[in-house]
């Protein structure tokens, strides 16, 4: 039965084949069947795959429907809450705010607010009017910084040009000029894609060091000093991990450095480019807030901070330790989650190595309060927050702004086709051909992602004021409750461990910190 349908296709085109000398219009018929049977006899001979060799022509449709799945589950099968990695309740927040439509839901919630881990903002009796979306942001430099940056309190998380094509990057930069709000490069360095948005940026310094790096790929000062000064880089930030994909570093093909990826990263046309997993500028814990001190003297005294994501919990306090020695401290650090995004990345990698932001933003928090620290650093999270709600947790958890890059590639149109590692994106967003590209027209995007902005930071404002808040950093950890597993519901503040101020310096022994803290060594990371 299994070459049944190749036998019937044979007979078929015969038949029709035999017709054909009594009518030349038979011929057209016999066409299709001649297809089926080049199919077959190419399945029957073939040797890659088993099964279109047992079943020649049916064995194709278990390939079609593989391809098929995906878009099955997403637009027929899955319910509203069900997708992975962001479900269709979350894109269509992101699609109804980027086109400034009303995003309220009727007859009630999706979610199962009985089940364990469930969370909720406390609300207040005693809720305020909502503070204008203006306000909320958050100055960022220390006593060191010459030059302190005024961020928002939801910024565009870091995506490089060649991840992205040009069109996306250039409307991504045009809405946050007209937000008020910053845009991350990326690793791959500052395009002149992003500098046509007239934006602000944060330059994004990786192991590869593009834009500043030398022909061996060492970092090089006078490079960096020419294209930190631009006016529309407001900060650096140099970036030890990300969530998607942790000490794994990269690999540019040479067939993808164009002439502009090239101009971008600094590096030669058509060249393969390696990042590697760890920076060849510093390799202790100590000698990474000298690099930072280095950047903040060369940039003209911009803050200068670090991204990460979180590993074992001394290689991060070592660092703390080293600022305690120095006193050399960063204007920022940005906690990524292990949740975060990436073009592509090995299945472990996504699944199972890294922390996520949950995880990572508490221990970093605890650090830095612990450590006496937070006051002169500010904290941001990254990781798969898009909603009001997710950003008001983050912040009741002691971050001080949220990053988001997929929030802002849904409001561009993304449709979470998953064809953003081999150029074949469907909106034009993830790729580089000119032909698909084109769907993507700038203008009318930009203004998309300034909605996505105003808007989601219109219902922040709105739930921190049914909190009775007027700012996110009067969101105190209390306010998140969380139901545990035997469904009583506790605060943050129980739930978690959270440190008061200094103890790390004068009782660490009494926090859950005590052995990593005496682990870290701020002249080594591991």
């Amino acid at each position: 039965m299994r070459f049944f349908p190749f036998i019937l296709s044979c007979l078929f085109f015969l038949v029709a084949l035999a017709a054909g000398f009594y009518s030349k219009w038979v011929w057209i018929a016999a066409l299709p069947f001649a297809i089926l049977v080049w199919i077959g006899f190419s399945d029957l001979i073939q040797v890659r795959h088993a099964v279109r060799r047992n079943y020649p022509v049916t064995g194709r449709f278990r390939s079609f429907f593989y391809w098929l799945r995906p878009f099955l589950r997403q637009y027929i099968v899955e319910s509203e809450t069900e997708g992975r990695p962001f479900n269709n309740e979350q894109r269509a927040l992101v699609y109804k705010r980027a086109e400034n439509v009303s995003s309220v839901e009727p007859f009630g919630s999706h979610v199962d607010n009985d089940r364990a881990g469930f969370e909720w903002i406390a609300h207040s009796i005693g809720a305020v009017q909502p503070a204008p979306i203006e306000t909320l942001r958050v100055k960022v430099g220390g006593k060191s910084c010459k030059l302190p940056y005024s961020a928002s309190v939801l910024n565009i998380s870091a995506m490089s040009y060649g991840s992205l094509g040009g069109h996306a990057i250039e409307a991504l930069n045009r809405g946050a000029a007209k937000g008020g709000f910053y845009h991350d490069t990326g690793e791959g360095g500052v395009s002149r894609f992003h500098k046509a948005g007239g934006g602000d940026l944060v330059w994004e310094l990786g192991s590869g060091y593009f834009g500043c790096r030398t022909a061996d790929g060492n970092f090089d000062p006078d490079k960096f000093k020419d294209t930190a000064a631009l006016e529309q880089i407001k900060m650096i930030e140099i970036k030890l991990s990300q969530g998607a994909k942790p000490g794994h570093g990269g690999l540019l093909p040479g067939a993808k450095v164009t002439e502009a990826v090239a101009e971008a990263r600094g590096v030669p046309i058509g060249e393969t480019v390696v990042s590697p997993p760890f920076h060849k500028a510093f390799s202790t814990p100590v000698e990474l807030l000298q690099f930072v001190e280095k950047l903040r003297d060369l940039s003209g005294g911009k803050p200068v901070g670090f991204k990460l994501c979180m590993g074992p919990a001394y290689e991060f306090l070592a660092i703390i330790k080293a600022m305690l020695e120095t006193g050399i401290k960063p204007d920022f650090i940005v906690v990524d989650g292990a949740e975060g995004g990436t073009g592509a990345a090995p299945m472990e990698f996504q699944d199972h190595i890294g922390s996520p932001l949950r995880d990572g933003l508490i221990l970093a928090r605890n650090a830095l309060i612990g450590a006496g620290l937070k006051d002169e650093i500010r904290l941001a999270a990254s990781g798969k927050l898009v909603s009001g709600y997710g950003m008001s947790a983050a912040l009741a958890l002691g971050a001080d702004w949220i990053n988001s890059a997929r929030g802002f590639m849904f409001s561009l149109g993304c449709v979470q086709s998953l064809h953003c590692h081999d150029n074949t994106c469907p909106t034009g967003i993830a790729t580089q051909d000119p032909s698909r590209e084109r769907g993507l027209v700038i203008p009318e995007k930009a203004e998309y992602v300034y909605h996505f902005h105003h808007n989601t930071l219109h219902a922040l404002a709105e739930v921190i004021a049914a909190a009775g808040a007027s700012h996110p950093y009067e969101l105190e950890p209390d306010r998140l409750m969380i139901r545990e597993a035997n469904l009583k519901s506790v605060p943050a503040s129980e739930y978690y461990e959270l440190l008061e101020k200094d103890i790390l310096l004068n009782a660490p022994e009494e926090t859950y910190l005590a052995k990593d803290w005496a682990k870290a060594n701020p002249h080594v990371f591991h």
